[in-house]
């Protein structure tokens, strides 16, 4: 093998954009606690929660898995894989009312077993 074995592509990330990049996740991570002992949210809660965790798996993707630089037919398969697994959940949820009825009638307490 020769000394020039690179394949030219190659994703150059600056230490300092990766460093600034981890320590908003860091942040957003922390604002994810706060947000969550405070009673000032309220019902909004969860929907603050996954809106910072979209955020920091944008900035994951984009960064760390570097999508950002990356080919367009790449980033094209990783949104399309996305929305795929967001429609079967999706799909899977919705047909929930439909056995909601068995769901609810299913015991919640486990039966006693009394040793003979």
């Amino acid at each position: 093998m020769s000394g020039h074995d690179h394949h030219g592509f190659a994703h150059v990330a600056s230490p300092k954009l990766l460093l600034t990049t981890f320590f908003v996740l860091i942040a957003l991570t922390l604002l994810t606690v706060l947000t969550a002992g405070t009673p000032l949210v309220g019902p909004f809660g969860a929907v603050i929660a996954m809106g910072i965790a979209t955020v920091k798996a944008a900035l994951v993707a984009l960064f760390f898995m570097h999508m950002y630089g990356d080919k367009p037919f790449n980033v094209i398969a990783f949104l399309s894989s996305f929305l795929f697994a967001s429609l079967f959940i999706g799909l899977t949820l919705l047909d929930s009312s439909h056995y909601q009825n068995e769901i609810d009638a299913f015991p919640r307490t486990p039966p006693v077993v009394t040793p003979k």
